[in-house]
């Protein structure tokens, strides 16, 4: 940024709870841990300093982009130059409603607590994202969830603001829901979402949720920092199947790894890049294009590059 941009967000007046912090190191923002600064890291607790804060962006012609729990994220070596707006505070809360059997969640919100708060009021719907990390919103943005079920099948509607445009609220039948992928812009902040639950018995959604996580922890590589899956599964393929069939498991550039224990996961064994994941990465795609024929797109989210 420009010094007249950086003096532009230093002018700016926010409440207490909301912060700016310049030359901020996104590696310890996301699970896999690597990556350069942020130009600025705006923490960013109500919705007034949100609008305050893409305001300026507006008018400095500032870039900037939004993060949650830095999941399912690579960040380059060299950082990003622009403002990333991390929300807190009033993103943070929650409410059940018992006639209903609605979740209304804000964005920051932990999708585990969702997930555990479901399951301790006997509610079912939410045991499918059992152990998957990041926040309500990321999840929603990328529809996360499993093969079978994602969270598409419980929204019931998604607050959004655009500074072009101002608030919006969805229906859940006005998004459209792919795998991996919704119809939300990237200009578009997800703020609040209504998550549907039904009551269900206790042996019944703890079985469900202790199964899938066990499966986690005996496929994937949980004990080392990741992104997550790193590519798409291909139409009736799986792309983690695809990479070990090239013999690449256990594959290593620098401190990134291709997992042994789930080839669709890059870990970062210590001191890795993202040079050195974007090389197996590539490594990877190559392989898999020359042996089986088959383009590999990923599921990760590249920022900086």
């Amino acid at each position: 940024m420009t010094p007249s941009q950086i003096g532009a967000l230093r002018q700016l007046s926010l409440t207490p709870k909301s912060e700016l912090r310049f030359d901020e190191r996104l590696a310890r923002r996301t699970t896999l841990r690597v990556g350069g600064p942020a130009a600025c890291w705006a923490q960013v607790a109500t919705f007034g300093d949100l609008k305050r804060v893409l305001g300026v962006c507006s008018e400095a012609g500032i870039p900037w982009t939004v993060i949650g729990g830095g999941s399912n994220l690579l960040v380059s070596d060299q950082g990003f130059p622009g403002v990333v707006v991390h929300l807190c505070g009033e993103f943070r809360t929650w409410n059940y409603d018992e006639e209903s059997l609605h979740f209304t969640v804000g964005a920051a919100v932990s999708l585990s607590r969702i997930v555990q708060e479901a399951f301790r009021r006997g509610l079912s719907g939410m045991e499918f994202a059992v152990g998957t990390p990041g926040t309500v919103g990321g999840a929603i943005r990328m529809n996360a969830g499993t093969s079978e079920r994602g969270m598409s099948t419980r929204v019931v509607s998604v607050t959004t603001y655009d500074p072009d445009r101002g608030l919006k609220r969805y229906a859940a039948s006005d998004i459209q829901w792919g795998y991996r992928s919704t119809s939300f812009s990237p200009r578009e902040v997800i703020l609040e979402c209504v998550l549907s639950v039904k009551p269900g018995q206790e042996a019944f959604i703890r079985a469900k949720m202790e199964g899938s996580l066990a499966r986690r922890k005996r496929t994937q590589p949980l004990d080392f920092p990741s992104c997550g899956s790193v590519f798409r599964n291909p139409s009736g393929q799986h792309a983690g199947a695809l990479i070990e069939g090239c013999g690449l498991s256990g594959t290593r550039i620098g401190g990134a790894q291709i997992s042994g224990k789930h080839a669709n996961f890059i870990v970062n064994t210590g001191e890795a890049s993202a040079h050195d994941v974007i090389e197996l990465i590539q490594l990877a795609q190559h392989k898999v294009k020359q042996e089986h024929g088959i383009e590999l797109k990923p599921e990760v989210r590249f920022l900086g590059f």
